[in-house]
């Protein structure tokens, strides 16, 4: 049990009203339930979430009163420099396919890109594309 006070105790149930992120309020309610004496498995198959997603919401509130699910996320693979770099070759540029633009930043510099995760960087830098249509 993690034995919450009676404050803390309504500061979560105020949170978990208020907050959008299901998440976070499957973490809350995780965390509430255990309080209440409930087991794992009750509250994984009242939450319908895996045991071990219990668990690891449960101690990750005991050891750091973690309820938000941040994963931190990756490094970026291009610095600065070459990012602006790529920013100023993709406006004087048209590329068709992001298959293209990887092969471009692989002949330039020593980095490899999935094709996923190029179109994630190229909306993270405010592009966006357009599927070609034929005009009849």
């Amino acid at each position: 049990m993690i034995l919450l006070s009676d404050t803390k105790r309504t500061q979560l149930k105020a949170q978990h009203k208020r907050e959008r992120d299901k998440r976070i309020c499957d973490r809350i309610k995780a965390v509430l339930l255990f309080d209440k004496g409930w087991s794992v498995g009750s509250i994984a198959e009242a939450l319908l979430l895996s045991e071990d997603a219990i668990r690891q919401h449960i101690s990750e509130y005991r050891e750091s009163k973690k309820l938000k699910p941040e994963n931190g996320g990756s490094i970026e693979k291009l610095s600065i420099e070459q990012s602006s770099e790529l920013v100023a070759h993709l406006r004087s540029h048209t590329y068709l396919y992001v298959k293209d633009i990887i092969a471009y930043v692989q002949s330039t510099w020593p980095v490899t890109y999935s094709v996923p995760g190029m179109r994630n960087w190229l909306q993270r830098h405010g592009f966006s594309y357009k599927k070609p249509a034929l005009v009849p």
